[in-house]
């Protein structure tokens, strides 16, 4: 006697939401593994404290740093220069990225400049951005617009470019117009690649923040760990470098719910 059908699809869901509860137990454990062989491999001399300070002293150095407010001021300040970049730089680069995937003469225009532009640091433009947008926000959000920028363009140009031309000519042949073959078709078939460049943008923007506020900032996680590095204050260093890491983690981790629910066909394999 053959299984039912409703009975084999509760089976593949029960073990598609077992991988996905053991995935995201081993996402949480693995740091805190890391974490507890650092503790005890300072605690036991293995490595040199003035340089790696065990993380309990840099947990003290976190709640005194939380409970006087400074680090709760530096990370939002980060943060909000985070977000502004990332919708200055991502909403451009996510439409180019679709125009060129469906115009080959305006891939024809485009693709010369980002293979040219690309490679630049985007650190060594700093300076300018400075002589462009001054001291203020604008060049902090300048930095962070170009390094999510770059990310989303190429990773939206190459999903569009990836889809199955069938789908767009049944699109033109039931008289899709330009505008909906690209929020129609275009757009949601270069989902998981879209997301993939947010990723990966916001990883950079990340980067690209703490070295802007480094610079020109007295604010912000990255000016934190400057003036920590002035005063030889290791612990605090390392407080920004994994709030840091920690938003990272977090960020990375919405983004892949978000993707888990827009793309389930892909998280699910």
């Amino acid at each position: 006697m053959s299984t039912p059908p409703n009975v084999i699809q509760a089976a593949r869901l029960k073990k598609g939401f077992d991988r996905g509860r053991r995935d995201r137990l081993i996402s949480i454990a693995s740091p805190l593994i890391l974490l507890l062989i650092w503790e005890i491999a300072a605690r036991a001399g293995l490595i040199d404290q003035r340089f790696f300070p065990a993380p309990s002293k840099i947990f003290m150095t976190f709640l005194k740093l939380a409970g006087n407010g400074e680090l709760w001021s530096n990370t939002w300040t980060t943060l909000v220069r985070l977000f502004w970049g990332t919708l200055v730089g991502g909403i451009p680069g996510l439409l180019l990225g679709v125009a060129i995937g469906l115009s080959r003469p305006l891939r024809a225009v485009v693709d010369p400049l980002v293979s040219a532009t690309y490679p630049v640091p985007k650190s060594a433009i700093f300076p300018l951005l400075l002589l462009i947008c001054g001291l203020g926000e604008a060049s902090k959000i300048a930095m962070v617009a170009i390094g999510v920028f770059y990310p989303v363009l190429i990773n939206t140009a190459t999903g569009v470019l990836e889809i199955n031309k069938i789908y767009l000519d049944v699109g033109r042949n039931y008289g899709a117009n330009r505008w909906q073959v690209f929020s129609t078709i275009a757009l949601p078939g270069a989902v998981p690649h879209i997301m993939s460049g947010i990723k990966l943008g916001l990883g950079l923007g990340l980067m690209l923040i703490a070295i802007a506020e480094m610079i020109g900032s007295k604010s912000g996680l990255g000016y934190m760990i400057w003036n920590a590095w002035e005063l030889l204050s290791v612990e605090q260093m390392y407080v920004g470098l994994l709030v840091i890491a920690f938003l990272g983690f977090v960020l990375s981790t919405i983004l892949t719910e978000i993707e888990r629910k827009l793309v389930p066909w892909k998280t699910t394999r």
